[in-house]
C-alpha cells in the first residue's frame, strides 16, 4: 500500500482503540468513513474525534461531538484549521508502521498477557507511573478478542507494558511505559524492543502501527 493507505490504515485502527475505551464509560459513539466521534465527553486522554480522512468538513464535524471547553480532535492528517472554533494544537506526532522487527527479545523481561481484573488494575498502577487517578482502562476491554494488554516484568516487579488492538489489516500498539526504574534511554529502547517482540509472538505475521513524536519517535 502508498504511505497514504497507511495512514488511512492506522487512523482507523487508532479510531477502532478509542472507540473500545470511550464505550467501556459509557461513551455514546459514531464511526463511519470520515471520522469516529463521541457525543459525550470522552475520559481523560483521549479524544472526542478521530478524522479517517483529509477532507472532513469541521463544521459537520463538530455538530457531531461537546466541542465546549476540554474537547479534542485527532487530525490524522494534519488537514485541519480548527482555530476559528477556539481550537489550538496540542501535540504534534507522526504515525508510524512496522517494518522489519527484532528476532529476539533484547530487555531482558518476562512479558505477560495481562488477563483479570487485578492484573489490569496492577498494570494501570504501572502505567500511572503511582498515580491514583485511575480507572481509565476498564475490566471489560480484556474480554475484546481484538484486545491483548501486555506486561513487561523484571525480578517479579511489573516494569514496562502496552497494549495491542487488531483490526482487519494492522494491529496497534499504544500505551507503551517503562516505569521510572526503567526509564532511562537504554533502558526504554531495550523495553520497547522486548515489547514489540513478545507482541510479534501474541499477534503473529501481522504489521504493527501506532504513533509517536519526539524522542520516543526516534
Amino acid at each position: 500500500m502508498s504511505v497514504d493507505d497507511w495512514r488511512s490504515t492506522a487512523a482507523a485502527n487508532n479510531a477502532e482503540w478509542c472507540d473500545l475505551v470511550c464505550r467501556s464509560h459509557g461513551a455514546d459513539t459514531t464511526l463511519d468513513g470520515q471520522a469516529w466521534t463521541t457525543r459525550t465527553r470522552s475520559p481523560r486522554f483521549y479524544p472526542d474525534a478521530v478524522t479517517l480522512t483529509p477532507d472532513v468538513f469541521v463544521e459537520a464535524l463538530l455538530a457531531r461531538i461537546d466541542d465546549s471547553a476540554g474537547c479534542s480532535v485527532k487530525d490524522s492528517f494534519a488537514s485541519l484549521d480548527l482555530s476559528a472554533h477556539g481550537f489550538r494544537v496540542l501535540f504534534e506526532a507522526q504515525w508510524i508502521i512496522s517494518g522489519v522487527l527484532p528476532a529476539a527479545p533484547a530487555g531482558g523481561l518476562r512479558w505477560e498477557v495481562v488477563r483479570s481484573r487485578d492484573g489490569l488494575a496492577e498494570w494501570e498502577a504501572a502505567w500511572g507511573n503511582g498515580g491514583t487517578d485511575l480507572g481509565l482502562f476498564r475490566a471489560e476491554l480484556l474480554g475484546h478478542d481484538s484486545v491483548a494488554v501486555l506486561g513487561g516484568r523484571r525480578d517479579g516487579d511489573l516494569v514496562a507494558g502496552a497494549v495491542l488492538n487488531s483490526s482487519t489489516r494492522v494491529v496497534g500498539i499504544s500505551n507503551f511505559f517503562a516505569v521510572p526504574a526503567d526509564a532511562g534511554q537504554e533502558h526504554a529502547a531495550a523495553a520497547r524492543s522486548d515489547c514489540i517482540a513478545y507482541a510479534e509472538s501474541v499477534r503473529p505475521g501481522t504489521r504493527f502501527c501506532g504513533y509517536e513524536s519526539g524522542s520516543e519517535l526516534v
